[in-house]
């Protein structure tokens, strides 16, 4: 691929774009442009902390450290914070389901809302929210998204029933877009050189471990205390957080930029009409006139989107939230289909696990928070242990790689008998932590180093969304195969055997294709090798 000209002057000429084939090390800028980390272009996600792209990273000497000077930490101890609270909340639910259930009386297709109102907020945002941080200032959204994620987070602990603990799972999510968008500018806004590294390779590890927190800390709150205390506990540190923040936090200028409203609009209803239909129809049939109209407007504001990011990207001064000419690259297409079924086969059925092992299985929710983080534990060491070796390999063999190893970890789990207990888990639990453990680290890098440096944050924050996209379809399709194989209320030992058999064949089918076809294309040459952009800028 030769270098293409920027169209955005944070990423330079000087700085080609490598083969998306190898997931090396993404362009990188001179240290004294700190814009260059605090434009939501440059967004990387949390599985690879120190990730190449970003600046001061090891082996980037970088500009000197910062001085020494009392409580210089105190603003990477309030992003790390928010950044535990942000991504403890994807998971701390999982646990608590069935005692949501019991509580407010829910059935299966709103308790499944519960878990993905959140995702899609995330998925659908992600991309819109990082603008939004150059119109505001990077600071002051992320401490308006801390208050409103807080005031949600109490409105989840106190919520009457189920419809006001979805809407508040929703405001959730909404604002945790905005808080995930500018929580790593932040960082490199304040930070440089070694210290910037260091705290992006702590950050990364804090970011790891809240996953493993989350069904831990749901299963203990909801054991011992009530499900309302996996939100109203919380509440206080959110309060301390937002005043540390306000306080400690570098303020950044504000840049007037063009949001794509539109874009984001189009692109989150979208997902938000399909995740509808996999739900309905698991609830009231796949012919049924609300599941049909359901995949109907979310067909329909698909194609809107795909208009939309076109014509913004012929105006002269606006810029679409995802750039349509990315997916003329079979890198970038074969990079996002990985993270998608990767995350939707490897995390997409916990909800119905959660389920079984209380209700099929007889576990407690402490019980079942700790047979389920064995996931989360081989992910994290299989990351910690090889992830900075896996840089080093084709992405063909660790993401198209990654993802079959999950989708053999899915295999595993037909072992499930309708006499089987918690231990015939382990084998898949473990298998598809060590696949997602091979694909995360390597993912942003990837992603990055599929587009034209103008474009390598805008991939690497896609690459972000379709991981949440992917994690939110999962949980809608594979628990609406669930429900639709073990109707409730009273499921026999056999019929949730036969349901979760069900399950992991077809999460195992999904991963083996889509491993398959992205190692495909992560093979393939770059066709658009002599392209360049020709998209007007503004000036």
């Amino acid at each position: 691929m030769t270098p293409h000209p920027p169209t955005n002057p944070h990423f330079p000429a000087e700085n080609p774009p490598t083969t998306a084939r190898q997931s090396p090390l993404a362009p990188t800028a001179d240290d004294t442009e700190v814009r260059t980390l605090v434009t939501p272009d440059t967004l990387v996600t949390p599985d690879a902390p120190g990730t190449p792209g970003t600046l001061g990273t090891p082996g980037d000497p970088g500009t000197p450290d910062t001085p020494g000077t009392p409580g210089k930490w105190l603003p990477f101890l309030a992003t790390c914070l928010g950044t535990f609270l942000l991504l403890v909340y994807a998971t701390i639910v999982t646990v608590a389901l069935p005692s949501i259930a019991a509580d407010l009386h829910a059935g299966f297709g709103p308790l499944q809302w519960v878990v993905d109102v959140y995702t899609l907020a995330l998925a659908g945002l992600l991309l819109g929210m990082g603008s939004l941080g150059d119109s505001l200032g990077r600071k002051r959204l992320y401490v308006r998204g801390l208050t409103a994620f807080t005031a949600a987070t109490l409105a989840c602990g106190l919520a009457p029933n189920v419809q006001v603990l979805i809407a508040a799972r929703a405001v959730q999510g909404v604002a945790g877009a905005a808080m995930f968008a500018t929580l790593l500018p932040l960082i490199g806004l304040t930070y440089t050189g070694r210290d910037r590294a260091k705290a992006f390779a702590i950050w990364g590890a804090v970011a790891g471990a809240a996953g493993c927190a989350g069904n831990i800390a749901g299963g203990i709150l909801t054991h011992f205390l009530s499900w309302q205390w996996i939100f109203c506990g919380a509440v206080p540190l959110c309060v301390a957080t937002i005043a540390l923040s306000a306080k400690v936090l570098t303020r950044d200028a504000t840049r007037p930029t063009h949001i794509d409203w539109p874009g984001i609009a189009t692109f989150t209803l979208a997902a938000l009409g399909i995740t509808f239909g996999f739900i309905r129809g698991g609830e009231a049939g796949w012919s049924a006139p609300s599941t049909l109209l359901g995949f109907l407007v979310g067909a329909a504001l698909l194609a809107a989107f795909l208009l939309v990011e076109r014509s913004a990207a012929r105006h002269p001064t606006h810029r679409p939230m995802l750039p349509l000419t990315l997916f003329r690259t079979p890198a970038f297409n074969g990079m996002l289909l990985a993270a998608c079924v990767y995350y939707l086969s490897g995390f997409g059925f916990l909800p119905v696990l959660s389920l079984w092992l209380q209700d099929g299985a007889g576990l407690s929710s402490l019980g079942t928070a700790l047979v389920i983080t064995a996931q989360p534990a081989a992910f994290f060491a299989t990351s910690a242990l090889v992830g900075s070796a896996l840089h080093r390999l084709p992405a063909r063999w660790t993401l198209g790689g990654g993802s079959l190893i999950v989708g053999l970890g899915n295999l595993a789990f037909l072992v499930t008998a309708p006499g089987s207990s918690w231990p015939a888990l382990l084998p898949g639990l473990v298998l598809t932590g060590v696949g997602a453990g091979l694909v995360s680290p390597v993912l942003p890098a990837t992603a990055m180093s599929s587009a034209p440096p103008s474009h390598a944050g805008v991939a690497a924050a896609a690459a972000n969304s379709a991981r949440q996209l992917g994690l939110a379809l999962g949980i809608a399709l594979l628990g609406t195969v669930f429900h639709q194989s073990a109707p409730p209320p009273a499921p026999s030992p056999t019929a949730y055997a036969h349901a979760l058999h069900t399950v992991f064949l077809l999460a195992a089918t999904l991963a083996l294709t889509g491993g398959l076809i992205s190692t495909h294309l992560l093979s393939r040459p770059d066709r658009t090798e002599n392209r360049t952009e020709t998209r007007p800028t503004a000036s």
